[in-house]
């Protein structure tokens, strides 16, 4: 049974970064495809970046592109987020989520994940 267990974020101070890793157990992660979405408070949730399974090609919305970068190593079963040069604005909830396809990852939509890690926080902040 797919599970996700999310680890990293905290407090940092604006311009710093941080990476946040998803561990995925009980299936093959190259399987999947995979997101990272956050919500800030009061806020709906957002995507910050979705991969394909198999060969993971990556898609960012606009608003996120330069900043974050999505990796995946399937041998470790391990999603990660990069992320660089952090803002106050970038303070959320951040969470790994996962799918089988045929989700489409270029549409990175969190309706159409079925699998949410635990979500962990990230705080930006000097």
């Amino acid at each position: 049974q797919l599970q996700l267990v999310q680890s990293g974020g905290g407090l940092v101070r604006p311009g710093g970064s941080l990476r946040l890793s998803c561990a995925v157990s009980g299936v093959r992660l190259d399987y999947y495809v995979m997101g990272w979405f956050r919500q800030a408070p009061g806020k709906g949730r957002e995507a910050v970046s979705c991969i394909s399974a198999h060969n993971g090609i990556t898609y960012y919305p606009d608003s996120m592109k330069g900043r974050f970068t999505v990796s995946r190593d399937n041998a470790k079963k391990t999603l990660y987020l990069q992320m660089n040069n952090l803002k106050p604005e970038d303070t959320a909830v951040y969470y790994c989520a996962a799918n089988l396809p045929p989700v489409l990852f270029e549409n990175c939509n969190r309706d159409d994940f079925g699998s949410w890690g635990q979500g962990t926080q990230v705080t930006v902040s000097s």
